[in-house]
């Protein structure tokens, strides 16, 4: 089985951000924002996050470009040029097309958060990437939000 997280670090303290991440039992971090850099993350920039996952809670962080949309999706579906519904089929597409479930060892990924930015997972690519692993892998995948 494997078991699969998600986490959005805005709207969330530091304390229980890393408090959700170390409780819970996640074994890595993996970053799924396009970039991971902007000064409006806070403590949650690439950099940061790296040593903070390490140090708090002793695990890996990784940044993985593969598993976030593409800048001309996020920008359309912030300037409300698309549906949800359109930006979910959108991005599933995406994945497809850069064939993540064969280019990323699903396996590897067990006990890993995905990480972004929304505070929710109900409009974030983090839950539509935990679904779409769910639903095209081989191996029995639950899915947990930490919120």
């Amino acid at each position: 089985m494997i078991s699969l997280y998600t986490i959005g670090f805005t709207k969330k303290s530091a304390e229980r951000f890393f408090n959700l991440i170390r409780d819970n039992g996640v074994k890595q971090l993996v970053d799924i924002r396009i970039s991971n850099s902007s000064q409006l993350s806070g403590f949650a920039k690439g950099s940061d996050l790296d040593f903070f996952v390490k140090e708090i809670c002793h695990i890996p962080y990784t940044h993985i470009t593969d598993f976030a949309p593409t800048k001309d999706l996020l920008d359309r579906w912030h300037k409300k040029e698309v549906t949800w519904e359109q930006y979910e089929q959108e991005y599933r597409s995406i994945l497809k097309e850069r064939n993540i479930l064969k280019n990323h060892s699903i396996k590897k990924l067990n006990g890993a958060c995905f990480l972004c930015s929304e505070d929710t997972p109900d409009y974030c690519h983090r839950r539509l990437l935990a679904e779409y692993i769910k639903q095209h892998s081989k191996e029995e995948v639950t899915i947990k939000h930490l919120i």
